[in-house]
């Protein structure tokens, strides 16, 4: 388990870097988002299952790519796929090597916004006061939690702070943290969220609890990273969402699906050729409980726009179209 003077060195020494630089349905995430306005959750954050790990969390980076409905779907609404950021293995990422540009034209900026990633950290602990009178706790009390930028950023200034003296991951001298939510501008807000003032130790239940079901490697709950065959189709389904298209389930429904829909009757075959002809799969939506875990997003993102066709998306298409050519 890293030490706090170990965890401070690892934030400014990425701070000092950023400066220098232009799974499941087992109810195991618990969903903070869904508190009431104004409700306060107060949970406690645990180290992760991987000692290698300095960090009591692991960052996430998604990108979604909105589509105009479903391919031979027509009552089909707007849906969104998420798609890992390799940047996340510190690779470069073909969409943001398009993307990052865009922000150098100001009418470009807001299209820019819509395919830039997403930052979430997965964190885990018990929730020691649920306000959420229909949460289903798992057998296994440890949860894992999926932390936003702004609380994030909340967490992180706290633990720079040298009157912290103590690891708030610490089994008998670790804080709880409350996680408030309140709205600003028509959006949830998590800005009064904060550590509590005293320690305390975990109680004989939940020590109890990590002795029987121990603690959970984070990592091993990050997106699967793209290889060269997947990586070939988050450009294609890129270069489609900015056109305007529609989600082809033929090309790309055993890479990638849209939230709260699956693919029935597929066979898996990771390694085909996405422009590979396959039989049409059948389409179902699936209900929120059954979602993987990292189609959940804190409502505190903002909502995603429509993807409709546009002279702003006729050009930056055109755009990606002439640098492939030159290629």
């Amino acid at each position: 388990m890293a030490s706090l003077a170990e965890i401070r060195a690892r934030l400014q020494a990425a701070e000092s870097n950023k400066g220098g630089q232009s799974q499941s349905g087992d109810n195991a995430i618990y969903p903070h988002w869904n508190i009431d306005e104004g409700a306060t959750a107060k949970v406690r954050f645990l180290p992760d299952g991987n000692s290698k790990n300095t960090f009591f969390w692991v960052e996430r980076a998604m990108i979604k790519l909105p589509f105009n409905g479903i391919k031979g779907e027509t009552d089909s609404k707007q849906v969104q796929v998420q798609v890992p950021c390799v940047e996340m293995w510190n690779e470069a990422c073909p969409i943001l090597a398009e993307v990052r540009p865009w922000f150098k034209d100001k009418s470009l900026e807001d299209m820019g916004k819509r395919y830039w990633k997403k930052r979430s950290y997965i964190m885990q602990g018990f929730v020691r006061d649920n306000p959420l009178a229909n949460d289903k706790a798992p057998e296994n009390p440890v949860r894992r939690f999926v932390i936003g930028p702004q609380i994030f950023q909340i967490i992180k200034s706290s633990l720079m702070d040298p009157e912290l003296e103590e690891l708030p991951t610490d089994l008998l001298r670790g804080l709880d943290f409350s996680i408030t939510k309140t709205s600003k501008g028509g959006y949830a807000d998590y800005s009064t969220s904060k550590w509590a003032r005293k320690e305390s130790a975990l109680t004989e239940a939940e020590q109890a609890a990590l002795q029987a079901h121990g603690l959970f490697d984070l990592a091993s709950f990050l997106p699967k990273k793209p290889g060269e065959v997947e990586l070939r189709v988050i450009k294609e389904m890129f270069e489609a969402s900015v056109d305007g298209q529609s989600y082809d389930a033929e090309r790309w429904g055993q890479y990638f699906r849209p939230a709260g829909v699956m693919l029935a009757n597929m066979a898996e075959t990771p390694d085909a050729e996405p422009s590979a002809p396959a039989a049409k799969p059948a389409l179902k939506t699936v209900p929120k409980a059954e979602v993987a875990e990292e189609d959940e997003a804190p409502a505190a993102a903002a909502p995603v726009q429509a993807a409709a066709k546009s002279q702003k998306a006729d050009d930056i298409l055109a755009m990606i179209r002439a640098r492939q050519n030159k290629s």
